[in-house]
């Protein structure tokens, strides 16, 4: 029994390793196996980037990882855009999906298939290739710059998902492959030759050699000098260091030239792929750098080239297979000379130190054996280098936005300028009353054609969120900066809130609005009779616009999603952001809203924009009401009332500026001297104290005829 439970202790220490590695491999999951199909395993990362790592067998084929993860770009919507995206060992896209976003133009707008279809495009991409989406310039027929398709409508969405598909692959790429670190700062100078002694070779570091006795072995090694000798080539003798390498990059016509010959220099430099990286290495000492059954052509398991701790690849060129290595400068010879190759695509920094290393077999016991390691630095000497110019860091995502929308950003900042100048002299263009209406015109068109259509500059409830959302969960400007029209709209109309109320926008730059007044204009020239709300009502009604507001903006906090479904109470996606390219419904409810304008004037305005409600919130607290009123307004005179369409002249003759859209209608009637009954009024009582003074004033004295 004794030795059973013995062969039984014995048989879980061996497996005692694989059980415990076990424990960390899973199950292939369908998402992996759909990106992967040649996966047999899988394991979360052992370290703390979030990555999911894919094998075939024990072989890494791959990695699985969400951008949430990794990057944070924040869309339109406030929120970042999360996508699954696999990655290959040699930094190809190789599958992506997308997980969740709240982009109101493919939420409510769209529809998610042009953002799929966008998204898809990334499959098979190389993280080494140029990206541009939706490019008009000329295209280039290069392997190395792509093109991909845009989104009409959706610049933005499709710029924020390339920035996290590409930053997030980096990052894996960066931490997990070799190739995709910082940029270089030089390459291998292959240009210059000069002849070279040997001795000069050696003295400017064109060859690199590394010498450690025994001695100084154990210490790096951290044994005893004597666990050295099982190590040893039994056929070197003991007065020969243990280590004696000498390493020589062959690339640069200085070294590989002057060391090889001219001949064997060009026989080695055509058998290179392109990009690769020639190095030569040469061992007289006691630990050879490749072990005797070492199969040429492959990765030596004993030697390593490292920079800033990623490895190059080294893969033995096999270039002395049939022929002896031939030099043309008298070196010591060699017991084991071999040329490596790696990619200079693999990260290769000729500026950076390459730590040169060797992994040293040790018998422990007639058993088992351990393995240790010890490296040396190695620093190219700049005659074989040439700078390469750092490349100009990128511009943030907002500034090439900027940058890109500038024309549309002057014109929308010169109506601006023009419709400041309008309000500012209101009084004084009064004079010009006649104008008000072509120039009305001309304004609406302009807010529907530009602003709306063109530059999408319809503001939303939504954006109260993305505002509001962010207040709570740390205010980052760059949310609002990625569309500049937007910006700039909003950043207009929150100033102008607190100078003249909400009008300005509800009036002059709301495009849903303006279609309503073409509508209701149209409707007059028509002469559609109007539907009349009482007064009793319309007091109810104006209230309702302020409870959505408030339903929409809790839920937000609550769920954003559910938030933006609801939003679709604003007909704005569909008249302005899609033109009425969409599913019937939305557009039956738009059509409907523009229809019922017709005969109530501005109804949507007036009773249902939350987005309204809320800018009449803040226009409470305007420093201005300019709008010019009598004495007569109200009593007797009631002509402004009866032509403000929006119903925001009291009976009195007030003005109720939360609900006033400032046409300027009214201005314009008062400023008339032949449509204004009050300024009839003044002059005809003008007139008759004038007529009565005169009367009084005259006395006639008739005299009797005298004969």
């Amino acid at each position: 029994m004794r030795w059973r439970s013995a062969l039984f202790l014995w048989l879980l220490l061996i497996l005692l390793p694989f059980l415990v590695s076990a424990e960390s491999w899973l199950e292939v999951s369908e998402e992996a196996q759909a990106i992967f199909p040649s996966a047999t395993r899988m394991k979360a990362s052992s370290d703390t980037l979030p990555v999911t790592e894919i094998y075939q067998l024990d072989q890494p084929i791959g990695f699985l990882f969400e951008t949430d993860d990794l990057t944070d770009f924040p869309g339109f919507s406030g929120d970042s855009i999360n996508l699954r995206v696999g990655l290959d060992t040699d930094g190809h896209i190789l599958g992506i999906a997308l997980l969740g976003h709240h982009e109101p133009i493919f939420l409510h707008g769209l529809g998610e298939k042009p953002l799929v279809d966008f998204i898809n495009q990334y499959g098979g991409l190389s993280l080494k290739q140029q990206v541009l989406v939706g490019s008009a310039q000329q295209r280039i027929a290069s392997d190395d710059i792509v093109y991909f398709d845009g989104v009409t409508k959706a610049t933005v969405s499709v710029m924020v998902v390339h920035d996290t598909i590409i930053s997030a692959a980096r990052k894996v790429a960066q931490a997990r492959l070799t190739g995709f670190g910082s940029s270089v700062q030089a390459r291998l100078n292959t240009d210059t030759f000069a002849p070279k002694s040997l001795d000069e070779l050696n003295d400017e570091g064109l060859l690199y050699r590394w010498q450690l006795s025994d001695d100084d072995a154990a210490a790096a090694l951290g044994v005893n000098a004597s666990r050295l000798e099982d190590a040893r080539d039994p056929q070197q003798p003991d007065t020969v260091p243990f280590i004696d390498l000498t390493v020589a990059v062959l690339n640069p016509p200085m070294v590989g030239k002057n060391l090889l010959g001219e001949s064997e220099y060009q026989r080695v430099m055509d058998a290179l792929a392109p990009g690769d990286v020639a190095l030569l290495v040469g061992s007289r000492g006691g630990y050879h750098f490749v072990a005797d059954d070492f199969v040429r052509g492959t990765t030596p398991a004993r030697i390593s080239l490292r920079q800033q701790g990623s490895p190059l690849a080294l893969r033995d060129a096999d270039l002395f297979h049939l022929q002896h290595a031939n030099f043309a400068l008298s070196l010591a010879p060699f017991e084991r000379v071999n040329i490596f190759t790696f990619s200079d695509q693999s990260g290769f920094d000729p500026a950076v130190p390459l730590s040169v290393g060797m992994t040293v077999q040790l018998v422990k016991n007639h058993l088992e054996s351990e393995h240790v390691f010890v490296d040396s630095t190695y620093s190219l000497p700049q005659s074989v280098l040439v700078a390469v110019p750092a490349p100009e860091k990128p511009l943030p995502l907002w500034q090439r936005i900027w940058l890109d929308r500038q024309a549309e950003i002057a014109v929308v900042a010169l109506y601006l300028v023009l419709l400041t100048g309008v309000f500012v002299f209101q009084h004084r263009l009064a004079r010009f009353h006649r104008f008000l209406t072509p120039m009305r015109l001309v304004s609406l068109v302009f807010v529907i054609g530009f602003i709306g259509f063109y530059a999408q500059g319809q503001l939303s409830v939504v954006n109260i969120y993305t505002l509001l959302l962010s207040l709570w969960n740390g205010f980052d400007i760059q949310v609002f900066l990625l569309d500049p029209i937007l910006f700039v709209l909003w950043t207009y109309v929150f100033i102008s809130l607190f100078l003249w109320g909400r009008g300005l926008f509800c009036g002059w730059l709301c495009p849903f609005g303006a279609m309503q007044e073409l509508v209701a204009i149209a409707a007059q020239r028509l002469r559609l009779r109007q539907w009349k709300v009482s007064e009793a009502w319309h007091q109810r009604l104006i209230y309702v616009k302020y409870g959505v507001l408030v339903v929409l903006v809790s839920t937000a906090f609550y769920q954003l999603s559910l938030a933006e479904t609801m939003a679709e109470v604003e007909p704005f996606k569909t008249a302005v952001t899609l033109v009425f390219d969409r599913s019937l419904p939305f557009v039956i409810y738009a059509l409907a809203l523009l229809l019922i304008s017709a005969r109530v004037h501005k109804a949507y305005c007036r009773y249902l924009c939350p987005l309204g409600a809320g800018l009449a919130v803040l226009g409470r607290f305007r420093l201005f009401s300019w709008l010019n009123r009598r004495s007569e307004c109200g009593s007797p005179c009631r002509l402004c009332e009866k032509h403000c369409g929006i119903h925001a002249i009291h009976k009195d003759g007030s003005i109720d500026y939360n609900e006033c859209v400032q046409c300027l209608e009214c201005v314009a009637i008062i400023s008339d001297e032949h449509r204004c009954v009050a300024k009839k009024y003044g002059k005809n009582r003008k007139s008759k104290r004038a007529t009565s003074s005169s009367d009084e004033s005259v006395v006639v004295v008739v005299s009797p005829h005298v004969s």
